[in-house]
């Protein structure tokens, strides 16, 4: 299950979620997270104007919160290694994705 979002992807292979962040000219570096290790999720849907995130909270680790202003529209900083902003198009394979993320928790 693969979600395409802002400068990278998220795959979940039904045990580890993958987040892969593309930065310009780095090389790509992903986060691999344990969906058993996930404590709760956070989506917020992107709208035709403003992208939106998916973000998942470990134990021990506060979550980024989400930054204000014309550029961010309320979401977590690029830097928050365990969220990633989604397009509009995104928005029915992250719900999917974290749906099956909450029951692989479960």
């Amino acid at each position: 299950m693969d979600v395409k979002g802002v400068l990278g992807s998220i795959s979940f292979d039904g045990e580890w979620i993958t987040i892969t962040k593309t930065p310009v000219g780095q090389s790509p570096a992903p986060v691999r997270l344990r969906a058993a290790d996930v404590t709760g999720t956070h989506r917020k849907p992107a709208t035709r104007l403003f992208h939106g995130y998916v973000q998942f909270l470990l134990p021990g680790s506060t979550a980024a919160g989400e930054k204000s202003g014309v550029m961010q529209g309320g979401r977590p900083p690029y830097s928050d290694p365990h969220s990633l902003s989604i397009p509009y198009k995104s928005n029915d394979a992250a719900e999917k994705l974290v749906a099956a993320v909450e029951q692989a928790r479960g």
